[in-house]
């Protein structure tokens, strides 16, 4: 068991029974310093009891209400007399379980040193906030336990934004201080292998779960670090999901489904926040389960399924500034590979030469996204990616290459009411002169909004029977059902 440690370094077990007179009967275990605080009491609490043997509850929601300062005031005076009572190395050794346990003990016990008055409910939701503290992303870890938020933005201590259902919501959670703030940024990224302090104030991560986390700390950012948590919900969503939400229409989904199968390159283009790893994620999942695929990414967030998968991840200057190693640097690396589909997180620079040479040499079905506002944006923007590379490549060449490479560009846009949409399912199918021409295959119609400030829109078919990509959807079998697919639509908009 975990307690007081000893003058020879070991743990000695401190057990306590409650009440006033704890000290006297176990002097070794008044060092945790009953005389600090002789009495502390919560505005409205009842009298002190010990709490319940049985677990606590997790309630995610509970974190959502604001606390008094007494609370932190408390908090911080416990957590203080915990890291004095306890042998951080050697509860390290422990599992996460055993590890709370322990820790739970030994927060009781000083607890009932302090003559702390607090209710039952109110002890419980202390031991769960140490615990986290010590052991996970303290006041961060009922947020990441709930599954309905999408993104985590910590602006300081005393500031913790929200995204639910495409809304920002300010809530009640904060740090004790911005170092605690900070000490969490730097255990986050410290899993990963990176670092953030004033030499290196900006770094990109991720959680274990593959949530993509950014941070960028003083003197950049002024107000003390500012942190911003993606978060990956528990359960993959898949293309019937995403059909479900009325993000696209079955026959938009089926078409989707296709082109993942066929092998189209296909670049998903859409504004921040608006889906675009999501919608990777789901067309990944129609890949064939004996392909190989290599990922390139930032932060590794993609959650491809099948077997045979290489994961690549960039990595930042070290402190003399050199050992970075680019995106760019991982998708000329991959042609070396050997493989099947490349799959670019996010194409920002000059990799997009690359990934749309490797798209025209033989590696059909390769994906990526970039951020862009329309099909027609997202080209322009792979153009401007070519030329500020440095290639010194005429326009018409580039557009040639862009033409060559990509088959199919999926829109991805969050609405004003939250709501996400795939606005564009469109086709690359040529050129004319020195201007590309494409082709919608589904588009998305806003009509108005309701009393509620919903969008009201329509996905609609634009009427092609037969797309740019049918002879490869024929190649692999698929035609029938892309032309099923496209017919359902038409018929669908003409309210047959």
């Amino acid at each position: 068991m975990f307690g007081k440690k000893s003058e020879t370094g070991g743990i000695k077990p401190v057990i306590l029974p409650p009440g006033p007179a704890a000290a006297a009967a176990h002097p070794a275990a008044s060092q945790l310093g009953r005389a600090a605080i002789p009495e502390i009491k919560l505005a409205g609490a009842t009298p002190a009891a010990p709490p319940p043997a049985a677990p606590v509850v997790d309630k995610p929601h509970a974190e959502a209400k604001h606390k008094s300062e007494s609370y932190y005031d408390i908090k911080s005076t416990i957590f203080n007399a915990l890291i004095d009572a306890i042998d951080l190395t050697q509860l390290g050794q422990l599992d996460r379980d055993a590890a709370r346990d322990e820790i739970r003990d030994i927060v009781n016990e000083i607890i009932a040193l302090k003559d702390v008055v607090m209710s039952i409910a109110e002890q419980e939701e202390l031991l769960e906030d140490i615990c986290n503290d010590v052991l996970g992303y303290g006041p961060l870890e009922p947020l990441l336990a709930r599954d309905d938020i999408a993104d985590i933005m910590v602006n300081g201590a005393s500031a913790v934004f929200i995204e639910v259902d495409g809304k920002m919501q300010k809530t009640g959670v904060r740090f004790r201080d911005n170092s605690q703030l900070l000490n969490i940024c730097q255990r986050i990224v410290s899993q990963v292998g990176r670092r953030v302090d004033e030499a290196s104030p900006i770094c990109d991560a991720r959680l274990p779960d593959g949530s993509r986390v950014n941070v960028i700390v003083p003197p950049l950012s002024i107000d003390g670090a500012a942190l911003t948590i993606r978060k990956f919900k528990k359960d993959r969503l898949r293309l019937p999901d995403l059909v479900k939400f009325k993000s696209i229409t079955p026959e938009g989904a089926t078409v989707l489904e296709i082109i993942g199968r066929v092998r189209c390159n296909t670049l998903i283009s859409g504004g921040t926040g608006s889906g675009k790893t999501t919608l990777l994620n789901c067309l990944t999942g129609y890949i064939d389960s004996d392909e190989r695929i290599i990922t390139c990414e930032d932060a590794a967030e993609l959650q491809l399924q099948q077997p045979h998968v290489v994961r690549l991840e960039t990595r930042p200057p070290n402190l003399e500034g050199e050992g970075a190693i680019t995106m760019r640097e991982l998708v000329k690396n991959c042609l070396r590979m050997r493989p099947e589909r490349i799959i670019v997180g996010e194409v920002r620079g000059p990799e997009a030469f690359d990934l749309l040479q490797a798209m025209n040499t033989g590696h059909d079905g390769s994906m990526g996204t970039l951020h862009a506002n329309s099909p027609r944006e997202a080209i322009s923007r792979l153009e401007s990616m070519i030329t500020m590379g440095g290639f010194s490549l005429p326009s018409k060449t580039i557009k040639e290459m862009i033409v060559g490479s990509i088959d199919v560009i999926v829109q991805a846009t969050r609405l004003r009411d939250g709501s996400r949409k795939i606005t564009h399912i469109t086709e690359v199918v040529g050129m004319e002169g020195d201007v590309i021409i494409t082709q919608d295959l589904f588009i998305y119609d806003v009509s108005g909004e309701d009393a509620n400030g919903k969008i009201i829109g329509k996905h609609r078919s634009t009427g092609i029977a037969r797309p740019h990509f049918w002879d490869r959807a024929r190649y692999y079998n698929e035609e029938r059902r892309l032309a099923e697919a496209l017919e359902k639509a038409e018929t669908r908009d003409a309210g047959v």
